[in-house]
């Protein structure tokens, strides 16, 4: 039986933390908590906090710090947490950082782990624009590594309609990657300087990222 863990994975947009994090998830049962899961989440189940992230987003404002740490602290006291979690796409900033540090010690469960995935900016530009989805299905495409075995037809239900998100342009990934490189990669010698950062390739293949984060965790 796979042990407790309390994992933050870090990376870049385009990276693969969300798939990882998924496989992590299935594989040994530590749940995947993105933040905007979390916050869609906490609205569906229309607790107080629920409320409160309902009527801050129908504002069209964003979530604090605070608020986003008080939905991660309802998170992981669910049930489904019982075997650990993996913060997928939290903390963004040095102040997230200090602000789950000290709900963690408050609630006596301190990070195990900090993952980075580590993949050039270069490589993620192409991997972000050539991404598209069948309009039908909504399953994954990419114009280089993965095309429909039948060109213009979807694998999954045969729909002939696909579709890109507007912001997977080259001028607005690199926009994102500054924002990463500005405000979240300073965070990486922070966790180094605590003795849990580990660094894995990004640029492998799906298998190999996840059995390098395996062995990273010790699993």
């Amino acid at each position: 039986m796979t042990e407790p863990r309390r994992i933050v994975l870090m990376g870049p947009p385009g990276g693969g933390k969300g798939t990882q994090s998924k496989r992590l998830e299935e594989k040994h049962g530590w749940r995947q908590l993105s933040t905007g899961d979390m916050l869609r989440k906490a609205v569906a189940e229309g607790s107080p906090l629920g409320q409160q992230v309902k009527a801050t987003m129908d504002a069209g404002q964003l979530v604090s710090d605070d608020l986003i740490m008080a939905v991660i602290g309802e998170a992981i006291g669910h049930p489904d947490c019982a075997k650990g979690f993996i913060l997928d796409g939290i903390p963004r900033t040095l102040a997230q950082a200090q602000a789950l540090d000290g709900l963690l010690a408050g609630k006596a469960c301190p990070l195990d782990a900090v993952i980075e995935v580590r993949v050039p900016d270069e490589v993620l530009v192409g991997r972000i624009t050539g991404r598209f989805s069948c309009a039908t299905c909504g399953a994954g495409y990419h114009d280089m590594f993965q095309k429909p075995k039948v060109e213009g037809v979807c694998d999954s239900c045969g729909g002939t309609e696909f579709s890109r998100r507007k912001d997977d342009t080259e001028e607005t990934v690199k926009g994102r990657l500054k924002v990463y490189h500005d405000q979240t990669s300073p965070l990486l010698d922070v966790y180094q300087k605590q003795g849990l950062l580990a660094v894995v390739d990004g640029t492998q293949s799906i298998d190999d990222v996840t059995a390098d984060l395996e062995r990273a965790l010790g699993v």
